[in-house]
């Protein structure tokens, strides 16, 4: 119960009972509406409600044919007259009348008047019944009201005459008072209730929220709908003001004491006699005096001045009583109805259990009233259910309950209480105190009658609910009820005929209405009429009410009852104020606990098996209707429709459900049914529709044949008109619409712009007005906390001190016995050093390493030294070695007369060059100093114009910002609605791709169901190798060694080490060279073969043989060389292929890398100087060939041959030396470059590790100075933090090995079988060049590989095998390491091969081929993220290369000049792009799809059931079927983790696959809406989830996944807003909700919430403990009249299939066709590379 107070909610079921809270506030859950809502459904399918109950007892009397009962009980102040009242209203809504009658009108309109006549304000409630009633409402066979009738019991009269402090008298009197300055009052002579006697006991007139004037109008209103008359009304209203003024009327002692009488001046009495239309003389006499009668005579005695009061306040009494029973009379008489009741319901509403502090005759029979409808309570719902059980032997174990009949036995039985308080009114000298002595010896033994210890005058009766005592004082005289006669008598002779008629003996009550067929009892008045003034045989009061409770107790017990259970939620009438003590104590007083029990156990729903069998026949079948036994027809129907077979149990006669079983049963037939009448229907219809059309399409054929055949002949013409003035027509309607468009435009426009003005205006003084008033609040808090903090502050702080002193008293005594037994311990581990040593291992390993790190660096620079300075050597030996050469063919010619002359030029020569060396570099100092000077007074020009040109650019960008912006709103709202509509038709067309796809997967799986077989496609496909990740290097880009080098310095140490194509390059550079060599031995030879056929008889021929033999030798040394050259290749070769067949580590990788890298430099310098050299070679060899010897001497040709020679020899050996310092000034100016740059790396390496270093000495320092304790602690943190740093650096590294690694065998499978192909090409060449003897060397052959223009070509048998292996077969993994998409690019070769050859047949086979196959992939992998995500992403690069190399010139504007050739010559595949872009978008919905399905079960139980906020925890979580679908099987199986984790999964595959980043943030976006989606519907039906824990909680989680989001910079694709709603209500959970400050700054805040989503959420919010409070209702009243002029969507929850636009954009791809390698893994060597 205290769960429902909470969430507004005042009623609840227990069993068959309905507790209704009363929540002391209005609530709106009883309009129109919420009948509407109630009607017709069942009990069990709606929330608990006073509405369930009243339709569940039409609902029975319609379906049963039986009298309903609604028996509304509870403590005073429960609300059980409002519970009544609206069951009323229900059934007058429900079953209104037939006819223009309104009946159902005029029993609403019963309840003002009673409650005007009969209710009072008490302690307890400020509308309490003091009577009790028992309404009958009539049904005529159609279930429509036809009348009601209105018992009334024990209305207290007393409070007519006397209130208690903060009461209030009956209602009707402060009403008039409040109206009487009406003029139609005037009359009665009224004013302030303050001024009567009557209505001022209580001291308080007035109710909160209570207008007296305007409810008199509501009753007036009501007696006129009743039909009393207006004269009447005013007679009522004249005895109610004469009752005040006899309040009024003073009494007048006389001296003597024994008499008294009334002043002739006094006011009231005469208007009192005026207003009853009696005599002012008779009326003044009797009212002092009374009339004694003796057998003889009679006399006249006088009262005293308390006799007359209390005789005066008798007849108020009376007269109020009679008035009351004449106005119940004819409300019964206009509800009356002369038609036939069949039926009815009855609604009670009678006091409720009573106790205060003075008890006196009406709280008596008020309590004996309760006892009666308790007992009548267990009868119903324990004794009878439980005999019922038993006489129908159905299983059953007996419930102890609380039997009151001791109670009533006690009130009621002989001897009793009630009887022995009659027996005392007929002594004549009875009195009070002589009762009560009667009642002590009668029943002080009894259990529930005790007896007070401090008085004498009182007893106690226990009662079902509590103890109460009873005061004895007035018993007697209100159980009499006493008036004297001659007063009666005077007002029967009054001269008004409805105050005579009010006293008339003999007066009859109205007829009952006649009862229907299914009445067992006879309704009778419960109030006999008044009979004459014999008191021997009139009644008591208590005897009278006795009977009518017994006639209350046959009717009720004659109908079928309702319970409703009232509860006090507390006794201070506070809204929504909950005493769970008081509570408790209600519902255990009024049975309702035992109730839980009974019902819970119990069958309350009961049918005979004839019943049974007549009503749900229609759910059998023919095969049980053949059954004879009916009970086993039952048994059998039900046990085919309930399974659980505790539902139901049968017993002799009848048979027993469960609570909610019958509704069940009533649905199936309702269903049976509804569906029986839509078979009729539909058939009937059709068999109307059909004859409809058929006489339809008769007709229209027959008009058409006529209409046809006339207007053949003029249609031609007409026609031709038409389209010409249509043509005009559409002309002028396109430039209006213009025209309205621009006008309209610029009028919105203007509107626009005014009112944006004037709304920017009020909102700024408005927000500035708002934060003027925040802002002082703020400071006001702020000031008022630094008071609380300081005196806070003072109160701790003392309070610690004191506790401080007496801890220390303690911890000293005990800090000292540990100090004794810790001191030894702590010496032996001070003197222990060795602990220290262990921790200063590490410290220490670590410096050493660093040490040798630098002393490898030094050896490493020292060698880099030494082979520079080798390298020098080596050059000057070289130079050595020409310089003997030289020397040694100048001593073969020793007889050259000219050898000293040109030694003698040769030194002159070099000095010259010397000279010219140092010239030029003096030339170039001077050039370069005023290059510089010159640069820099350019370069300060530049500046300027540039600085001048950038303000003149920043002007005019300023003027052109400030000319946009003026239209720059227009745009964007246009440019806003364009997009909005786009998306919308864009969203509406990939729906109907959705669609289309659905059909086509129905028309497979239709083609799969009728299919004989299937076939089964191949898909063992091994992946033996894969391409290496790293860029490969074609041998045709390749043209010079410097090249080469260069790449492999790009590329990086670790790829170049791996790529053995290097080698490649240069053996083919070798084999260039070797190539050129030849063919300048070729010409050599030739020209010696011509130099010999000229000069063989010439005297020259010694020297010419020297030249020969020089050029000779030096080829062979050439030939030698290059020899070397290639033997030095092969063997890094080997050495290479060894070393990653052993998988050496990475150092040694790295020393490998920098072998190759120092040879393949060494080897480039070697072939320059070879080239060098042959180019000299050759330049000797053509001068040589030119000098031709002369035919006239021998001594003259030696002459001419020599100085030509010695030209020649001169300008040769100045070119030869002139080249070589040009080579040697560059090997040294790159030596010293290299240098420098590997000496500025080794200085840097020093001063990181000197920082390292001084680092590590400072920690050593520090470490030193601390003392054992915190030594141990710091030397344990840092061995910690190092271990931890040097983990994690070896993960990387390990991880990075192993990936290298596997892609390295990968390669290395590839590679080793290249080298064994060259090396068979080898030995072939090898082959070859033995079988020609005239070649002494060996000569290889370089094939000249052919250019490839990026296309494959197959055959077309092949297709099936190439779209088996590319599509059907392919596993994503097998193409992982390659390039991305790569079956995409494939097949785009395939294509353009077939464009290129111009075969459409083949193109439009290819395609279909592939798209019908990428279906069927997609069909049979319909649950696998990977496999869809691989050809989402395949599917959108065959299309983006379908639009970048078709032709257009949109697609052609990043593209390369190379990539623009291979663009498609013959054909448009505009349409196969189409095809392919519904087909991408279908893959994208089901990648979609998939994901969700992934996702939907983690959802919940990540975001709002995990705990992974420290200090938070969830406030008992139900266990939900999303959240237990994991291997742990509870609520927290799915952490926010494993979400995140799950996302970064799908993002890491989308990358893998190389799907566009566009699309990637697409999808993350629509599983991000999803998310939002579940997690606010389920936050916004779960009430155990609305807290504050769950939002902070919430928003933590929500801001992990903000930061995955700008992990993987996917934070500004739009992602966050489809979470915002999601913040919001995280922040509406912990924001304040008291002020209507906080209601203005949450409908600020919540602008992506609808209004029923925020008051939901408040509404659902449950606070943690007692510090927090509930949402109040004034609030979420207040956010409602906020909210209500916003424009939104109604809908409470998030629609979860809602799915974003996709949007393909165009991305190009910047990899050429040419360059992409096909591994060998695929099995594609049918494709034929083009």
């Amino acid at each position: 119960l205290h769960h429902f107070i909470f969430y507004s909610s005042s009623f609840c079921f227990t069993g068959i009972v309905l507790v209704a809270i009363n929540p002391y506030e209005q609530l709106q859950i009883y309009g129109e509406e919420v009948i509407n809502a109630y009607s017709g459904q069942n009990m069990g399918d709606m929330n608990p409600h006073i509405f369930a109950v009243a339709e569940e007892a039409y609902k029975q009397m319609a379906r049963d044919e039986k009298n309903q009962s609604i028996i509304v009980s509870g403590e005073s102040g429960a609300g059980k007259t409002v519970s009544a009242k609206y069951a009323m209203r229900y059934f007058a809504t429900v079953g209104g009348s037939a006819n223009d009658t309104n009946v159902e009108e005029k029993v609403l309109a019963s309840s003002p008047i009673m409650e005007a006549i009969g209710n009072a304000k008490t302690t307890r409630n400020d509308n309490s019944s003091r009577f009790g009633k028992y309404i009958q409402i009539g049904f005529d066979r159609r279930f429509h009201i036809i009348g009601a009738n209105m018992r009334t019991y024990l209305l207290e009269k007393s409070r007519v005459v006397f209130q208690a402090e903060d009461e209030r008298n009956y209602h009707i009197f402060y009403q008039l008072c409040a109206s009487a300055c009406l003029p139609e009052f005037k009359d009665l002579a009224l004013t302030s209730a303050e001024d009567f006697t009557y209505t001022s006991f209580g001291e308080n007139i007035f109710i909160e929220g209570v207008n007296d004037a305007e409810d008199l109008e509501k009753t007036r209103e009501a007696l006129s709908l009743l039909g009393v008359k207006e004269i009447h009304q005013m007679s009522i209203f004249k005895i109610i003001a004469s009752i005040l003024h006899l309040g009024n009327v003073e009494i007048v002692s006389e001296r003597d004491g024994e008499s008294c009488h009334i002043n002739r001046d006094d006011s009231h009495l005469h208007h009192f006699c005026q207003l009853l239309g009696v005599e002012l003389e008779q009326m003044e006499h009797w009212l002092c005096h009374r009339k004694l009668v003796t057998t003889s005579e009679t006399y006249v005695k006088n009262m005293s001045c308390a006799q007359a009061t209390n005789a005066r306040d008798a007849l108020a009494k009376h007269i109020y009583a009679h008035l009351f029973d004449w106005i119940v009379e004819h409300v019964n008489k206009a509800l009356h109805t002369s038609s036939k009741q069949h039926s009815f319901i009855g609604v009670l509403d009678i006091y409720g259990f009573e106790t205060f502090e003075i008890n006196s005759f009406e709280q008596f029979c008020i309590n004996y009233a309760n006892e009666k409808l308790q007992q009548q309570f267990n009868s119903h719902v324990f004794k009878l259910e439980q005999e019922e059980y038993m006489k129908e032997q159905i299983p059953w174990t007996l419930i102890d309950f609380y039997d009151n009949q001791p109670c009533i036995d006690l009130i009621e039985a002989k001897l009793g209480i009630l009887d022995l308080l009659d027996e005392e009114c007929k002594v004549p000298k009875g009195t009070d105190q002589n009762w009560t002595q009667k009642l002590y010896s009668q029943h002080l033994k009894s259990d529930h009658f005790e007896k007070p210890r401090m008085s004498n005058t009182s007893f106690i009766v226990v009662h079902f609910a509590d103890k109460v005592e009873y005061q004895c004082d007035g018993f007697l005289e209100k159980n009499r009820d006493t008036v004297y006669e001659e007063q009666i008598n005077i007002l029967k002779a009054s001269k008004f005929q409805l105050v005579a008629d009010l006293f008339q003996e003999g007066k009859e009550g109205p007829a009952p209405p006649p009862s229907g067929k299914s009445s067992r009892i006879n309704v009778r008045p419960a109030k006999p009429a008044i009979k004459g003034h014999n008191r021997e045989h009139r009644k008591t009061v208590g005897h009278q009410f006795r009977n009518s409770l017994h006639l209350l107790m046959e009717t009720l017990n004659a109908t079928t009852p309702h319970y409703v259970r009232c509860i006090k939620p507390n006794d201070s009438k506070e809204a929504f104020v909950f005493d769970s003590r008081r509570a408790v104590q209600q519902l255990r007083a009024c049975g309702v606990l035992e109730t839980i029990r009974i019902s819970a156990a119990g069958y309350p729903s009961r049918w005979t098996y004839l019943d049974f069998y007549s009503r749900y026949r229609v759910l059998m079948t023919k095969k049980d209707m053949t059954v004879g036994d009916k009970k086993q027809v039952c048994r059998n129907l039900l046990e085919s429709l309930i399974k659980d077979p505790d539902k139901f149990q049968f017993g002799k006669t009848k048979i027993f459900f469960r609570a909610g079983q019958v509704a069940y049963l009533e649905k199936l037939r309702a269903d049976k049914f509804r569906f029986a009448c839509i078979k009729i229907q539909k058939t009937v219809r059709g068999w109307l529709q059909r004859r409809r059309y058929l006489k339809i399409r008769k007709s229209a054929i027959m008009l058409q044949r006529y209409g046809r055949g006339y207007l053949a002949p003029y249609f031609a013409w007409i026609y031709c008109i038409y389209l010409t003035e249509h043509a005009e027509y559409l002309r002028l309607t396109k430039a209006a619409l213009i025209c309205q468009k621009q006008y309209r435009m610029v009028r919105v426009r203007r509107a626009y712009l005014t009112i944006r003005q004037a709304v920017i205006t009020i909102q700024a003084f408005t927000r500035g007005m708002f934060t003027r008033r925040l802002y002082q609040e703020f400071l006001l808090h702020h000031k008022a906390i630094i008071i609380q903090r300081t005196v806070r502050g003072w109160l701790d702080r003392k309070k610690f001190l004191r506790a401080r002193n007496a801890a220390i008293v303690i911890q000293c005594a005990y800090r000292r016995v540990l100090a004794k037994r810790q001191l030894k311990q702590l010496k032996i581990e001070a003197r222990s050093v060795k602990r220290i040593k262990e921790l200063n291992i590490g410290m220490e390993n670590k410096i050493v390493q660093l040490q040798r790190k630098m002393d490898d660096q030094s050896k490493e620079y020292k060698n880099q030294n030494e082979q520079l300075s080798v390298t020098n050597t080596a050059l000057g030996t070289e130079v050595n070695k020409l310089q003997k050469e030289l020397e040694t063919l100048r001593s073969r010619q020793g007889d050259n007369t000219q050898l000293t002359s040109m030694q003698e030029e040769l030194e002159k020569l070099r000095a010259a060059l010397q000279e010219s060396h140092a010239q030029r570099k003096r030339l170039e100092e001077e050039y370069s100093s005023e290059k510089l000077g010159l640069e820099q007074v350019r370069r300060v020009e530049e500046l300027e114009k540039e600085n001048s040109m950038l303000k003149t650019e920043k002007e005019e960008m300023n003027q052109k910002i400030r000319r946009s912006t003026s239209q720059e709103g227009s745009a964007s709202q246009k440019e806003a609605r364009l997009q909005a509509e786009l998306d919308e038709e864009r969203l509406r067309y990939q729906n109907l791709l959705k669609e289309i796809s659905r059909l086509e997967q129905r028309c497979d799986n239709l083609q799969e169901e009728f299919a004989p077989g299937h076939r089964r496609n191949p898909s063992n496909q091994s992946s033996i190798g894969s391409e290496s990740p790293f860029p490969s290097i074609a041998m045709s880009d390749v043209s010079e060694t410097d090249g080469v080098i260069q790449q492999i310095d790009d590329m990086g140490p670790e790829n170049a080490a791996m790529d053995l194509s290097v080698f490649m390059k240069l053996q083919k550079r070798v084999r260039d060279l070797e190539q050129e060599r030849k063919r300048l031995q070729t010409n050599l030879e030739k020209m010696e073969e011509l130099s010999q056929h000229k000069v063989s008889n010439s005297t020259s021929e010694v020297d010419g043989n020297t030249d020969l033999a020089y050029n000779s030798l030096k080829r062979q040394e050439l030939e030698s060389e290059n020899k070397k050259l290639k033997n030095d290749l092969n063997e890094l070769r080997k050495a290479l292929v060894d070393r990653a067949s052993e998988s050496c580590s990475s150092n040694e990788l790295q020393d490998s890398y920098n072998l190759l890298l120092s040879q393949l430099k060494a080897a480039n310098e070697e072939l320059d100087v070879r080239k060098e050299e042959v180019l000299m070679l050759k330049t000797q060899i053509v001068s040589s060939s030119k000098a031709t010897p002369d035919n006239t001497n021998h001594i003259a040709l030696s002459e001419d041959w020599g100085y030509l020679n010695e030209d020649g020899e001169l300008g040769l050996a100045y070119q030869g030396l002139k080249q070589v310092a040009r080579l040697l000034e560059t090997q040294l100016q790159s030596q010293s470059r290299k240098h420098q740059d590997e000496l500025e790396a080794l200085h840097t390496q020093i001063e990181v590790l000197k920082e390292d270093l001084e680092k590590k000495q400072e920690t050593l320092n520090h470490f030193n100075t601390l003392p054992p304790e915190a030594l141990v602690e710091f030397s344990v943190q840092q061995e910690i933090t190092r271990l931890t740093n040097e983990n994690l650096d070896l993960k990387e590294v390990m991880e990075k090995l192993e990936k290298n690694e596997r892609k390295l065998k990968k390669q290395l499978r590839i590679y080793i079988k290249k080298v064994q192909e060259l090396e068979v090409s080898q030995a072939v060449a090898a082959q070859s060049s033995r079988a020609r003897p005239e070649l002494t060397r060996q000569v290889t052959v370089q094939r000249k590989d052919k250019d490839f223009e990026g296309m494959l070509e197959y055959i077309k048998e092949d297709e099936a095998l190439l779209i088996r292996t590319l599509v059907t077969d392919m596993k994503p993994h097998v193409v992982s390491a390659t390039v991305p998409c790569l079956p995409a690019y494939i097949l785009f070769m395939c294509i353009r091969h077939a464009d290129y050859i111009n075969d459409d047949q083949k193109v439009h086979s290819m395609l279909t081929s592939t798209i019908n196959a990428v279906k069927k992939v997609l069909k049979k992998n319909n649950d696998d993220f990977e496999m869809t995500s691989f050809w989402l992403a395949n599917t959108s690069r065959l299309l983006h290369c379908l639009k970048q190399y078709s032709g257009d010139e949109a697609f052609m504007t990043q593209n390369t000049p190379k990539q623009n050739e291979h663009c498609l010559k013959n054909f448009d595949l505009a349409e196969y792009r189409q095809v392919l872009s519904d087909l991408s978008i279908q893959i994208y919905q089901q990648l979609i799809k998939i994901a969700e399905a992934i996702l939907q079960p983690m959802i919940v139980s990540a975001m709002l059931e995990s705990g992974s906020l420290t200090g938070v925890k969830p406030m008992g979580y139900r266990n939900r079927s999303s959240s237990m679908d994991c291997e742990t099987g509870g609520p927290g199986g799915y952490t926010l983790e494993a979400l995140i984790r799950q996302l970064g999964q799908f993002n890491t595959i989308m990358g893998e696959h190389g799907l566009d980043p566009e699309i990637g943030q697409q999808v993350i976006r629509q599983l991000f809406y999803s998310i939002n989606a579940v997690t606010l519907n389920n936050l916004l039906l779960r009430k155990d989830v609305c807290s504050w824990s769950t939002g902070m909680q919430l928003r933590y989680n929500i801001s992990q996944m903000e930061e995955w989001l700008r992990g993987r910079n996917l934070h500004q694709s739009g992602v966050l807003a489809t979470i915002e709603p999601l913040i919001q209500a995280a922040q509406l959970l912990q924001v304040k909700k008291k002020t209507s400050q906080d209601a203005e700054a949450i409908c600020t805040l919540c602008s992506a919430l609808t209004t029923q989503q925020i008051v939901k959420i408040l509404n659902l919010y449950t606070p943690l403990n007692e510090f927090e409070e509930r949402v109040t209702v004034s609030f979420i009243r207040d956010i409602q009249n906020r909210l209500q002029d916003r424009i939104e969507n109604k809908q409470l929850l998030v629609d979860t299939k809602h799915t974003f636009p996709v949007l393909f954009p165009y991305t190009p791809s910047a990899l050429s066709l040419e360059t992409i390698h096909m591994p060998a893994s695929l099995n594609l060597d049918f494709l034929v590379r083009v």
